[in-house]
C-alpha cells in the first residue's frame, strides 16, 4: 500500500524552490553586476573631474604664473577668468575641432562646480602645492657673513588626489616630470 502526499505539498516545494533559485540568480549574479556598474562609473567620472581639474591648474599656472592649492578660487577662476572663457569657447579654424580643454563628465557635460568634489563619497579633492625656501649666504671676502637672503617659491608643482582611490595627479610636490602626470596614464 503506497501513500500519496497531498498536492498542496509538492506545490508548496515547487514554490519553495523557484524562489531559492531566484534568490541565488540575484544574488550571485545580479547583484555583483549593478556594484561592478557603480564602480566604474564612479572611477571614471571621478577621473574625469580631476584630469577637468588638472586643466584648470594649468589655465591658472598660464594666467598667474603659479598653480593654487584652493579649490574656491580655481573653481572662480574657471567661471570668470576671460581667457578661460575664451577657450571654453573658442574654435580652431585650422584644425576645425573646439578649444575647449575641459572633457565631458560620464554624467553630463562639463560643469565647474562638479569639480568640487569625488561622486562617490562627496568629499572635496585633495590639492596642494610646493612651498620651496632656498636660502641664500652672502659673504665678503675676509669670510664674514654679511647677511642671509632666502627666496621663497611657492606653487611650482601641485598634487590632486581622489579622497576615494581611484587615481591621482602628480606623484610628489617636487618631481618635474610627473608633474602632470595622472596615475591612471
Amino acid at each position: 500500500m503506497s501513500r500519496h502526499e497531498p498536492w498542496y505539498v509538492h506545490a508548496v516545494l515547487y514554490v519553495i524552490i523557484v524562489v531559492l533559485a531566484y534568490v541565488l540568480i540575484r544574488v550571485a549574479i545580479l547583484d555583483p553586476t549593478e556594484v561592478i556598474e557603480t564602480e566604474k562609473y564612479y572611477k571614471s567620472e571621478s577621473r574625469a573631474r580631476m584630469l577637468n581639474l588638472r586643466q584648470a591648474q594649468i589655465l591658472y599656472d598660464d594666467v598667474n604664473g603659479k598653480y593654487t592649492d584652493n579649490l574656491d578660487s580655481l573653481i572662480n577662476f574657471i567661471k570668470t577668468d576671460t581667457t578661460v572663457q575664451k577657450k571654453i569657447n573658442g574654435f580652431d579654424s585650422l584644425t576645425q575641432r573646439s578649444t575647449n580643454p575641459f572633457i565631458d563628465l560620464v554624467s553630463g557635460p562639463f560643469n565647474p562646480d562638479s569639480l568640487y568634489h569625488a561622486p562617490r563619497s562627496l568629499e572635496n579633492y585633495f590639492m596642494k602645492i610646493d612651498t620651496l625656501i632656498i636660502p641664500d649666504t652672502v659673504i665678503d671676502r675676509r669670510g664674514r657673513v654679511m647677511r642671509i637672503d632666502s627666496t621663497v617659491t611657492i606653487g611650482e608643482h601641485y598634487f590632486i588626489k581622489d579622497p576615494d582611490g581611484f587615481g591621482q595627479i602628480g606623484d610628489s610636490l617636487f618631481n618635474q616630470a610627473l608633474l602632470n602626470t595622472a596615475s591612471w596614464e
